[in-house]
């Protein structure tokens, strides 16, 4: 095997258990200090195993040295009770097999340890540490092929391996720390990003609450504007709807627990009485906002398999965006709500007559935070979309600018019941 192989399979054996250390930080999400500490100390024994065991070998009688590489890298992370192990494994293995003083060894490797002390408690750079190991390492090899290697060959043979494995040093040693240097930076910036897209989640999820929770409050507001104690048929009319929307909103702070996804809970409900409850429940607000709601829906039962508070959440939204876009420079205010069905699918379909919106506005309504609203959070079309999407439905905005807005929601017939 030539030298250039030598060093090649020598790179290989000690990039392979770094690499695998740093995969596993990165696969192994929420690592404890322990738990690393753990995973390095393992990576670097099994490296100077696979050096000690796979990867000694000579240059025309001469050890190749690479093993005490392992050793800086300890150094490096400032695992000091690791090195001090890896230091007394390295004088037993050169006083058996390269014949070296083991008290010779010692000096050497305590010399790492003083000039750590020393030098390095301060944070250096990879190319630094490398430069001061090179150094000690460069001088006791010196004394080491001279005194105890190779002590009667010719001067010049000494030399000559001295100057090569020195260079080799340099450049494997350097090589190696400049990749473990990288692949630390690869982990901590996979980390940083983790933790980004955990925050941007969890303001999402904020932003998804707080607007959720403001439309039930406003309804409730609206009905307590307009009760009057007085009035008993008002009272009993509006308490019941004051109590869905506070329930709802409890519903709404649960959702911020597991705030990646919206829980869907689907079973067996009547379309036809969620939109007739939705004429019921918003009625007074229409007649206050000076809207004429038109229902056209079968006076049959309709089931789906559906989440009834979901679908009644987005209903509210897509509702409340209609009364919000009416063109008060038009008499005539209208919201129609109808049903059309064929042998899968259910189309909700809901029009008015207001403002309606430009190409630009059209294309980027369902993006989140988005809005052309003064103090609108630009979600409540992104929910409604995702909500109809966990029902493996569709929703689906035409709009005119000056003219109207349809809404199209596409959902699944999976049960129809007559």
């Amino acid at each position: 095997m030539s030298y250039i192989e030598v060093i090649i399979k020598s790179i290989i054996l000690l990039l392979c258990p770094l690499s695998l250390y740093l995969l596993y930080t990165i696969y192994k999400k929420n690592l404890s200090i322990e738990e690393k500490d753990l995973g390095f100390e393992v990576a670097i024994i099994s490296l100077l195993y696979f050096v000690l065991r796979f990867g000694t070998s000579c240059y025309n009688e001469y050890p190749i040295i690479l093993f005490d590489i392992p050793l800086l890298i300890c150094y490096y992370k400032r695992k000091i009770s690791l090195a001090v192990f890896i230091s007394l494994i390295l004088i037993v293995y050169e006083t058996i097999f390269l014949n070296i003083n083991p008290l010779f060894l010692a000096l050497e490797y305590s010399s790492y340890l003083i000039v750590y002390s020393l030098f390095f408690k301060k944070k250096l750079k990879p190319n630094n540490v490398v430069n001061y190991f090179i150094i000690i390492k460069s001088f006791m090899l010196s004394l080491a092929v001279f005194w105890f290697i190779k002590p009667t060959a010719i001067f010049s043979s000494n030399l000559i391996y001295l100057f090569t494995i020195i260079i080799t040093l340099y450049f494997v040693t350097n090589l190696i720390m400049a990749i473990f240097a990288k692949g630390e930076q690869v982990v901590e910036l996979n980390c940083d990003l983790e933790k980004i897209e955990k925050e941007k989640e969890l303001r999402r999820s904020l932003f998804k609450v707080t607007h959720e929770i403001k439309n039930p409050i406003a309804v409730c507001k609206g009905y307590l504007d307009m009760i009057d104690i007085n009035d008993k048929k008002k009272v009993r009319k509006y308490i019941p709807i004051i109590k869905d929307e506070i329930t709802r909103t409890l519903v709404l702070m649960d959702d911020f627990l597991d705030y990646t996804k919206i829980k869907i809970e689907k079973e067996e409900m009547d379309l036809v009485m969620l939109l007739e409850d939705l004429e019921d429940y918003l009625e007074d607000l229409f007649k206050k906002n000076g809207i004429k709601a038109e229902f056209n829906i079968p006076d049959e039962d309709i089931y789906i398999e559906a989440d009834y508070n979901r679908l009644k959440q987005v209903f509210i939204n897509l509702l409340k965006n209609a009364i919000e876009a009416k063109d008060d420079e038009k008499k005539k205010k209208k919201i129609k709500v109808s049903l059309e069905s064929d042998n899968k699918f259910m189309k909700i379909i809901i029009e008015d007559n207001g403002v309606g919106m430009d190409k630009e506005t059209l294309s980027n309504v369902s993006e989140m935070f988005f809005t052309t609203k003064k103090r609108g959070s630009g979600l409540g079309v992104s929910l409604s979309k995702e909500i109809i999407e966990q029902h493996n439905g569709s929703i689906l905005y035409n709009s005119v600018k000056g003219e109207g807005t349809r809404v199209i929601v596409t959902l699944p017939k999976e049960i129809n019941v007559a």
